[in-house]
């Protein structure tokens, strides 16, 4: 330990992240100081200038304090971001026991959601707890799942009114939400920026979002996302990657927070008006975003 730089230190203990810093260390991860801002800066402006379609990105390292801010402020389709905010309103009414984290549910087939999702496979009558509905909404994105969790939270109007309550004013949900039909076809399930898309996964991990255990439960529930291929391909295994995706035919989206060598960062980056709309794992926004977070990540 006595060659890291002493204010790196300091700042770390501020947040309560040495024993981060000691278990990479014995993990063998070369301990590194944080990035050069202006050189980040510049390189994430490179890679995005060659894009086709509009791209907002917010870097914040927490050990320097250090932000890179893109669009950060303007408004972006959240695709299954919105999923977190969907999370956060679900444990809210679970912390004040309005809700039971274990409770067994009936599925209906009726809430069968077109695509691929796992729950959409149960037959009807088939039961599953709480717990595992926000796990298949956040690990796997299933949206079967998160339109129940959506509803249990207490529809669209309670997950919104509480991101206003909880400082978040440019983050809706749209879908099944009185009001905000026009909101819908414009940015779709619902709209957010990037800037508050790394505040959400920052009050996680500040304990600062609903309050302990429910910060740390959702934080679990965002370290073993199934959908591994984009920013969380920068990473080594070591690397804890606290993370949520989003995708629809014009945008490309993930929100990280990082436990890196250099120091805890997080990360969002959200594209839009993109001209790639194809699925492949080529397509452009997908590549961006594991540009971008090889980039940060080194």
């Amino acid at each position: 330990m006595s060659a890291i730089n002493k204010a790196l230190i300091q700042a770390l203990r501020t947040l309560g992240l040495v024993g981060l810093l000691i278990v990479i260390g014995c993990q063998g991860l070369p301990l590194k100081s944080a990035p050069d801002q202006k050189l980040l800066q510049s390189q994430i402006e490179n890679r995005i200038a060659q894009f086709e379609g509009v791209v907002g990105v917010h870097y914040h390292h927490l050990g320097s304090g250090e932000e890179i801010s893109i669009r950060a402020d303007e408004t972006f389709p959240t695709a299954s971001l919105v999923k977190l905010p969907i999370l956060f309103a679900l444990l809210d009414r679970v912390s004040k026991g309005e809700l039971d984290w274990h409770e067994k549910r009936t599925y209906k087939i009726a809430r069968r959601y077109a695509g691929e999702d796992l729950l959409a496979s149960f037959q009807d009558g088939e039961k599953i707890a709480l717990s595992k509905l926000a796990d298949l909404m956040i690990r796997y994105s299933d949206n079967t799942a998160s339109l129940w969790c959506q509803e249990l939270a207490g529809t669209g109007l309670t997950i919104n009114r509480w991101l206003q309550q909880n400082g978040y004013p440019n983050t809706y949900v749209n879908s099944r939400t009185p009001g905000r039909e026009d909101d819908y076809k414009q940015w779709g399930w619902g709209q957010t920026t990037p800037r508050e898309m790394t505040r959400m996964v920052e009050s996680l991990y500040s304990r600062e979002c609903i309050g302990s255990p429910w910060d740390e439960l959702m934080l679990k529930l965002m370290n073993s996302s199934y959908w591994r291929e984009e920013m969380l391909s920068a990473f080594p295994p070591e690397v804890t990657v606290y993370s949520k995706q989003g995708a629809v035919n014009r945008s490309r989206s993930e929100v990280i927070l990082a436990m890196s060598p250099s120091g805890p960062f997080s990360l969002c980056v959200i594209t839009k008006e993109q001209r790639d709309t194809s699925w492949g794992e080529d397509n452009s926004g997908f590549v961006l975003l594991r540009d971008l977070a090889r980039i940060c990540a080194q």
